[in-house]
């Protein structure tokens, strides 16, 4: 299985990161549009490949989607982040017109994919990849809730000082 995670970010270099440390895939494609970010992400996340034990194949590109062709699910997580003092809201028109870039490239390679969006606004986001695509609704989808749990958790564990697992 192939996988694609757009934005080399924070949290698409975790993705990557998770996809290929539990080898839930053979081949992760991570991409950016900041020149050398996913290509140095991805060789970080490869050559450790020989100490963690795995075989998850991950390589970076900086704008190339022909690289991507073929994937068989493309992680979007790309967009502006969100600044102090900015709301989620704030964010979609900028963030918007990024996503709509990033799928018209996913509907050109891989026409066959399935898309997860992680992009904020989420839900807005979330539309704008499945108008722009014209895939059929079970193909595009949002991926939201764990993160916020899992800081919940993570703070809640810090106020009762306790282990996180024990949350």
């Amino acid at each position: 299985m192939k996988v694609t995670v757009v934005g080399a970010g924070n949290v698409g270099a975790t993705c990557a990161d998770v996809l290929a440390t539990r080898e839930v895939v053979n081949e992760i494609v991570l991409i950016d549009i900041k020149e050398g970010l996913a290509e140095g992400k991805a060789l970080d996340i490869w050559q450790k490949a020989p100490i963690n034990m795995y075989d998850s194949r991950t390589t970076g590109s900086t704008n190339d989607y022909a690289r991507t062709a073929k994937s068989d699910v493309v992680v979007i997580t790309s967009g502006l982040p969100r600044k102090p003092g900015m709301s989620r809201d704030d964010l979609i028109v900028t963030n918007a017109g990024i996503v709509k870039t990033v799928t018209e490239n996913v509907v050109k390679h891989s026409p066959n994919a399935i898309i997860i969006v992680v992009s904020n606004p989420l839900d807005v986001m979330t539309y704008q990849a499945h108008l722009t695509s014209k895939f059929p609704r079970t193909r595009v989808m949002g991926m939201a809730g764990i993160l916020d749990t899992a800081r919940y958790r993570a703070f809640l564990a810090e106020a009762l000082n306790v282990s996180p697992k024990d949350i």
